[in-house]
């Protein structure tokens, strides 16, 4: 009897393992789908920068029909829409029932339809969504009980975040501080075994590289810890109206009543495209952007500006576009453009020996996507993980609270809890 309780509590784990390679192999397959449609938009843009402008109005038409498509797709699906995190999260508070049977290759399809066409949307969201469906559906095949089944939904929604990233350590601390706000030790451990062979069963498919490189960097002075914390505050403050845009995009979207989903979804892949046609950068998840400033390469402060701008308000309208994507990758972006054009600003006033634009550049990343999620150990650890930036844990960790403390004064909620109670009020 009692090596029979052994092996029902152990159970679990080998499920869980055996489960988190199937993760990692259709999360890997989806960045593998991303990497050559994003090659592949490249190659459509170059054709249609050509002679004549009529050229101009094939991205347009490209981002408006996968927006269509992504959202046509996502409308047969409860729950396939958007981020998913906030589904993910309403099952672990018993709010919601978990979903597996259509779920995965509707997030699947519409998050590659919908991102591969350029809208400003995550990879981490559909990756996260499709993980916990596995989970779900391994949870009941394997006959674990209603608990255990719960926590390997959630272990292997982390395990989908550590797969989009590259950023194992990262799946753990987002299952305990941002799905679960608590750390239990059978919850902890099975996010482990889920999440090493995800990323082990990924890397087969996408390699294990840095996700976002970045040209190496000192650690900055201790001196300049008062100027990141003041640079949180900031970031925290864009964070919160950044997430307010988001539920008021929302809102706004859900009073046109009159207009089919489809045509809006449409509307919007329009507009994306029309961005995308001035420059690419401008639209996608960002993380071309992201590498480029993380590297070093230059932009204007006007530049600089401009993309800030864009991005902010792209962001939110192409997620109200109801189709499935994230917000994580495009919250990175803007946190890079934002300690960037921070670091334009202040140059003159930092001496010799301060900290360049790229380590600007890393803390505002976390920094923003913190006043966003409210998230900061996650922000921290998945920004070291995937730039490889540990010299910077002081700076990041001291942003990161400046953020998080900011936007919680500022009286912004975490943004997956307001679109976790707006998700099951229209349910």
């Amino acid at each position: 009897m009692a090596r029979r309780r052994g092996w029902g509590a152990g159970r679990a784990f080998v499920v869980a393992a055996l489960a988190g390679c199937l993760v990692g192999l259709v999360g890997g397959a989806f960045r593998w789908c991303l990497e050559h449609a994003d090659l592949l938009r490249a190659s459509v843009l170059e054709v249609a920068a050509g002679p004549g402008g009529a050229g101009r109005l094939i991205p347009v038409a490209l981002t408006a029909a996968g927006a269509a498509l992504a959202c046509l797709i996502a409308l047969r699906v409860p729950h396939a829409a958007g981020s998913g995190i906030q589904h993910v999260e309403a099952v672990w508070r018993q709010e919601a029932e978990a979903r597996s049977a259509w779920l995965l290759p509707a997030k699947f399809a519409g998050g590659l339809v919908a991102i591969g066409s350029g809208l400003v949307l995550g990879r981490e969201g559909p990756i996260v969504h499709m993980g916990a469906a596995i989970g779900s559906g391994a949870g009941r095949r394997g006959r674990l009980d209603a608990e255990d089944a719960r926590m390997l939904h959630t272990a292997l929604g982390g395990a989908g975040l550590a797969v989009a990233f590259t950023a194992p350590l990262g799946g753990l601390v987002f299952v305990c501080e941002e799905v679960t706000g608590t750390v239990r030790p059978r919850l902890v451990l099975l996010t482990l075994a889920g999440t090493v062979t995800a990323v082990a069963a990924s890397g087969l498919i996408v390699g294990d590289a840095l996700v976002l490189p970045m040209s190496a960097v000192a650690a900055p002075p201790l001196w300049m810890l008062p100027v990141f914390l003041l640079f949180g505050v900031a970031a925290g403050a864009l964070g919160a109206a950044y997430s307010a845009l988001v539920v008021r995009t929302l809102e706004v979207c859900d009073r046109l009543t009159r207009v089919p989903l489809v045509v809006r979804a449409a509307v919007i892949g329009a507009l994306v495209g029309a961005l995308m046609a001035f420059d690419p950068l401008l639209t996608g998840g960002g993380d071309q952007l992201s590498e480029r400033l993380l590297a070093g390469g230059s932009l204007s402060a006007a530049a600089l500006v401009l993309c800030l701008a864009v991005r902010f308000v792209a962001g939110p309208l192409s997620y109200a576009a109801a189709t499935p994507g994230g917000l994580f990758a495009p919250l990175l972006a803007l946190g890079a453009l934002w300690g960037t054009f921070t670091h334009e600003l202040a140059s003159p006033l930092l001496p010799a020996g301060a900290a360049g634009p790229a380590a600007f550049a890393v803390v505002g990343m976390a920094a923003v996507f913190t006043g966003v999620v409210r998230a900061p150990l996650t922000g921290v650890v998945l920004v070291a993980e995937m730039t490889g930036a540990g010299v910077l844990l002081l700076p990041l960790l001291t942003a990161c609270f400046a953020a998080a403390v900011t936007a919680d004064r500022l009286g912004s909620p975490p943004v997956y809890d307001t679109l976790r109670r707006r998700m099951l009020q229209r349910a």
